[in-house]
């Protein structure tokens, strides 16, 4: 439905979602309502690592500023850190542009009981690497489809990949920039980079547009999330997660040994 966060099953325009929709829900009510969607998911997160048949990523695509940071930071507040494996992918280094571009991708699945955490991921090759013409469009245009064989891989062997896109306007990375720009303790957020990439901001969009369109499909489908409002953001965000956690049904699991006779003095 048009302005609605939505699962991504067919050809969609960005331009039909609302980045700033919030549902109307009550602002104070929806943080206390994801608070406990955090806890929930410090509930379950046990029971994942306890089992370890299987892995859970949550993989973070979105514009500069569109709060990656401050959904992870949420979202898993109440979760055990040794828990949580994050991986954040930047410029390739000499040894991974030795290999294919998902080669580092791989090594850094989670481990089977782990959630893991993609702060932008394996999609930056056919965003950044297409916009800014670090590739040609014969090589990125067919990732798409390796991409979706490499997710349907992972979803076959046990990792639920949950993939999230934080939808924000224009304007609103504007303002979010000029305060980090008046903030000595967000300065260091800042990057003349990312003004950069600003300047190509319908490029990026036509970009995510295709990457959503190309890349959703049932095992590992994409989440459209409004992100100019923080406290809605995460609220999205941690009830997904928590459908998802809940959707493995998992048990705890039975001790291998007899512990009926075991005895303290």
């Amino acid at each position: 439905m048009k302005n609605q966060p939505l699962i991504v099953r067919g050809k969609i325009k960005l331009k039909d979602f609302d980045p700033a929709y919030d549902g109307g829900l009550d602002k104070d009510q929806t943080k206390k309502a994801t608070a406990k969607l955090c806890a929930r998911i410090g509930e379950l997160q046990p029971k994942l690592y306890a089992n370890s048949t299987h892995a859970v990523l949550l993989l973070f695509q979105g514009m500069d500023a569109s709060g990656k940071d401050g959904s992870v930071r949420c979202v898993l507040r109440d979760v055990n850190p040794a828990g949580v494996e994050v991986a954040n992918f930047k410029v390739p280094s000499d040894e991974e542009r030795a290999h294919d571009f998902l080669w580092r991708i791989h090594k850094a699945i989670p481990r089977f009981g782990n959630i893991g955490v993609f702060n932008r991921s394996h999609y930056e090759a056919v965003l950044a690497e297409r916009v800014l013409q670090i590739v040609p469009k014969k090589i990125w245009k067919k990732r798409y489809g390796q991409i979706v064989d490499f997710e349907r891989m992972l979803v076959a062997n046990g990792v639920l990949v949950v993939k999230f896109h934080l939808h924000i306007s224009r304007d609103e990375q504007a303002e979010r920039f000029r305060e980090r720009l008046a903030n000595p303790e967000k300065n260091w957020k800042f990057s003349h980079a990312d003004l950069t990439t600003r300047q190509h901001w319908d490029d990026y969009i036509v970009a995510y547009e295709d990457m959503l369109n190309a890349t959703s499909h049932p095992a590992a489908p994409w989440h459209v999330v409004p992100a100019d409002r923080n406290w809605y953001r995460d609220h999205v965000i941690a009830e997904t997660v928590v459908k998802a956690l809940e959707g493995l049904d998992l048990k705890w699991p039975k001790s291998e040994e007899d512990l009926s006779k075991v005895r303290f003095k």
